[in-house]
């Protein structure tokens, strides 16, 4: 085949196509007009007819098809019309007679080669309306059927196609995905393609139909060499000098204790590391009181692994080589003024990875905040915070994003395992650190903010294999044009387009949080909840409003506010008066005993129908104690208040500790919200308290515990898929 740039006409393009599986509407071709009324009795009337021919793409816009032609007169006088159009540069042309295919809708199933992450398939709303819409998703390919049917599910306009429609049947949605399937692998068997349109593809008495397609050709496509995942043993090798050191060489400390290696200097002793930690400063000033060495060649040799380096580019090369015979074998670089900055900071940028590199050295950075290891109490950073122990992992092309994602870890109290700023990325990318966390068995969850990818085949082979094994969320800056010039100037790495982008974590399961506190709560909700094993979810609230909320937030997502069971009524209905709900959300309308809180959250958990539980109330009793404790009546010993405080705090406390031992005793998630968790700041309101002090998040409303089930929901429903 001419492997130059060109335009396969459509009867061409449809040969093709339906070779690798893809099926169309009735068609034949005709280079005359009596040929072109004889396909049409052939097919049977009424038929379509086109002008054909491999300059000719853009038939509609140019009055090229004829429509609903009802016998062979009809057939005559279209194909005559038809040639009367045609053009010098049109060259080559010929008629070609299709079967009339009728339906209200229309899709688009397409493939292209992106210059960032490779082959793309696509599927949107199609016919004359897609440009305008956009309601499109992309995927790599080639894709499986659960791909294809995930990229169906993420179509804006959905219901259009997986319901009936102006009394058309539903879409029968397994030849649909087979269809996107198929179109997504014709360039493995001729990848000299280019491009494929496929549209419209008409969803007739529920069957898509491909209607029309383009193909276009080109230059054969480049194999991409995707590195492999190295081995446990490999990344084990590379990382822990970074993230398990032995010893730390703090290199460019200063007597001013602001300065940034001063500062890491402090953080690291500060938060309670306990390997050998020796200060390098080029006077052998004292530190914090403590003696420096003049010079890294001076520490004891193997006594330390890490190299912690906030000097200037220009002597850094020193520091690394003299590093290196001391027996350290990784490096954070700290310090600015490397490619993010001018030219001669990529010069230096790059001279630096490959001394590195000869030195069989790990280089983090450089331009980076730094990086946090809570099961060695390691807090390596030039600036706070230092967030409580756990097993969220962080990575982030920002370091004051870094920061961001720690404050929440203070705020909700569930933890982070290991954090880094990745800074510039020279030599250790985003893709190697989410290699090394997802074998990581003290990691359950990651989160990534990304400002940009520097190869998007390599990237799509590590997300896959992350998210078989593990949860991934990714903030992504960089979408509008203004945050990609600013992420640009900020990493120096160019922000990919975010369409395709968030085609690929549809594809593999990876969860794009559209803000740095949606993603730390979600992070935080996969590493202390089970996964559901589906989306009946019940409702438990003692307040009504609360729970009609939470009503409707679901009713906005793929969870599904279940009919209770009738076992579930009539258990719930000997502990309480007759006026609760009797439906889902279980309201007790105030019905409630000492223990009946307790009492209802086993009966729902144990149920076999229900696989989430969401749980709203909690705060109230003790937002009443600390209007008691407060107010001027509590010293008053007749009317004995501070038993009532003491009580109504420790019910808060047992309804935490019920839903976290039914959470667990059942292997369901049950989520706590309470409008009242930002009291507990205030005042200690030992509801939210005591969800915080059973290791699990308090949600500050209906709608956000909503989201973050939904992202488990999703995410479980995904690995279901995988296995």
């Amino acid at each position: 085949m001419d492997h130059k740039q060109s335009t396969l006409s459509e009867f061409d393009s449809k040969v093709i196509l339906e070779k690798q599986g893809v099926t169309f509407a009735k068609m034949l071709m005709s280079k005359d007009i009596d040929g072109a009324v004889l396909a049409a009795n052939n097919i049977g009337y009424p038929v379509a007819l086109k002008l054909n021919g491999s300059n000719i793409a853009h038939k509609t816009e140019r009055n090229l098809v004829r429509l609903g032609l009802p016998h062979g007169e009809a057939v005559k006088g279209a194909a005559e019309a038809l040639l009367n159009e045609v053009t010098e540069d049109d060259e080559d042309v010929s008629l070609v007679v299709a079967e009339m295919v009728s339906g209200s809708r229309e899709l688009i199933i397409g493939f292209h080669v992106d210059e960032q992450f490779g082959p793309i398939v696509v599927l949107g709303l199609g016919g004359i309306l897609t440009e305008a819409l956009k309601d499109v998703v992309f995927a790599a390919a080639p894709v499986d059927m659960s791909q294809a049917k995930r990229m169906i599910k993420a179509i804006s306009a959905n219901d259009l196609i997986e319901k009936e429609f102006r009394g058309e049947e539903k879409t029968d949605l397994e030849k649909l995905a087979s269809l996107i399937v198929n179109v997504s692998k014709v360039y493995q068997s001729n990848n000299s393609i280019k491009s494929i349109d496929i549209n419209p593809v008409i969803i007739s008495k529920g069957v898509p139909v491909a209607v029309d397609a383009l193909i276009e050709t080109g230059q054969e496509m480049l194999k991409h060499d995707v590195p492999k995942i190295p081995s446990k043993q490999a990344l084990d090798k590379q990382f822990d000098p970074l993230f398990n050191p032995k010893g730390i060489a703090v290199v460019g400390v200063s007597s001013h204790p602001g300065r940034f290696g001063s500062v890491a200097f402090h953080n690291i002793m500060r938060f309670g590391y306990a390997g050998n930690i020796f200060p390098i400063n080029r006077d052998g000033a004292k530190v914090f009181g403590i003696d420096s060495y003049k010079d890294v060649s001076y520490i004891p040799e193997d006594q330390a692994d890490l190299a912690f380096i906030a000097t200037p580019p220009s002597v850094n090369e020193d520091v690394l080589q003299k590093a290196s015979e001391r027996g350290i074998k990784a490096a954070f670089v700290a310090a600015g003024g490397y490619s993010e900055s001018d030219n001669s900071g990529k010069e230096l940028e790059k001279s630096l990875v490959e001394l590195a590199n000869s030195l069989d050295m790990t280089i983090a950075g450089p331009n980076g905040q730094g990086i946090v290891s809570t099961n060695i109490d390691l807090c390596a950073q030039i600036a706070a915070p230092y967030p409580p122990k756990g097993s969220i992992s962080l990575i982030s092309q920002s370091g004051n994003i870094l920061s961001s994602l720690m404050n929440h870890a203070i705020r909700t109290g569930v933890g982070v395992n290991k954090a880094i700023s990745a800074g510039n990325s020279a030599q250790v990318k985003i893709t190697d650190y989410l290699n090394y966390f997802a074998e990581d068995d003290s990691t359950s969850v990651v989160i990534a903010y990304l400002e940009g990818i520097d190869d998007g085949p390599e990237f799509i082979n590590v997300v896959n294999n992350f998210t078989s094994k593990k949860p991934l969320i990714i903030v992504k800056g960089g979408i509008a044009a203004e945050g990609i010039k600013a992420a640009s100037s900020h990493t120096g790495s160019m922000a990919t387009d975010n369409k395709i982008f968030e085609g690929i974590c549809n594809q593999f399961g990876v969860i794009q949080a559209p803000s740095v506190g949606e993603a730390y709560i979600w992070a935080a909700s996969f590493a202390t909840q089970p996964l559901p094993k589906g989306k009946n979810t019940v409702v438990f609230t003692t307040a009504g409003g609360w729970g009609v909320l939470a009503a409707d937030a679901i009713s906005q997502t793929e969870l599904k506010l279940i009919d209770l069971e009738e076992s579930i009524k009539q258990e719930i209905s000997k502990l309480v008066p007759s006026r609760w709900s009797n439906n889902n959300p279980v309201d007790l309308a105030g019905g409630e005993t000492r223990d009946t809180i307790p009492q209802v959250m086993e009966i729902l958990a144990k149920n076999e129908t229900v696989d989430a539980v969401l749980h709203l109330g909690i705060g109230i009793q003790s937002a009443q104690a600390y209007a008691f404790e407060s107010g001027q009546f509590y010293s008053n010993e007749e009317l004995d208040l501070e038993r009532l405080v003491e009580f109504h705090k420790k019910q808060d406390e047992r309804y935490a500790i019920a839903a976290v031992e039914s959470s667990k005793k059942y292997n369901k998630p049950i989520l706590t919200a309470s409008e009242l968790v930002n009291s507990d700041r205030h005042y200690g309101n030992a509801g939210p308290t005591s969800v915080k002090q059973e290791g699990r998040v308090c949600y500050a409303s209906a709608h956000r515990a909503v989201k973050a089930l939904q992202q488990l929901y999703r995410y479980g429903q995904y690995k279901n898929n995988k296995l």
